[in-house]
């Protein structure tokens, strides 16, 4: 259940990477995609890595099926074997993971089309995740803290992720 999540943050942060006319920016910073998910980018403008856009396929995302997520984004420095991200995943106020990735082995692990060193410039990364059909209709919260291989800042992700929804009796059975 935590794992399709987490893939979903690291096939977007490993891979380094859309503004799409669809999403609506409100005041805090936040990008609320749809009605099921939204994403706020946290990060600073002097971060190594300077996420522009997420898109997610099928909007909403749905149990038991193929996720595409899209990512744009810019390096703005060479991102180097060694860069990691702390990623915190949350169901309400319940920590349901916290865990230590390798973003370069995680790019790798998803044969990503961006690997590690990443040079400096912009990048779409394109990633598929099978969601399990299991998850639980309830509201996740990820944190995705990544830093460089020298513990700089590399990126900052909060997101939203409503299976509540997206969801009929019918889909259990």
């Amino acid at each position: 259940m935590i794992r399709p999540v987490v893939s979903l943050l690291l096939a977007s942060c490993a891979a380094f990477v859309v503004a799409v006319p669809a999403q609506q920016a409100l005041d805090d910073g936040t990008v609320r995609v749809s009605e099921s998910w939204e994403y706020t980018n946290c990060g600073n403008p002097t971060d190594a890595l300077q996420i522009e856009s997420i898109v997610v396929t099928p909007d909403p995302p749905k149990p038991g099926e193929k996720m595409t997520v899209e990512v744009k984004a810019t390096a703005l420095e060479t991102i180097e074997d060694g860069a990691y991200a702390d990623v915190t995943v949350k169901m309400g106020l319940i920590k349901l993971l916290h865990k230590e990735f390798d973003l370069c082995q995680e790019a790798e692990k998803a044969n990503a089309t961006v690997t590690c060193p990443v040079e400096k410039g912009a990048y779409t990364v394109v990633q598929e995740v099978d969601l399990p059909k299991e998850i639980p209709p309830a509201k996740f919260i990820v944190d995705v803290l990544a830093y460089t291989a020298d513990d700089d800042d590399l990126a900052c992700l909060k997101l939203s992720v409503n299976f509540m929804k997206s969801r009929s009796i019918f889909d259990f059975l």
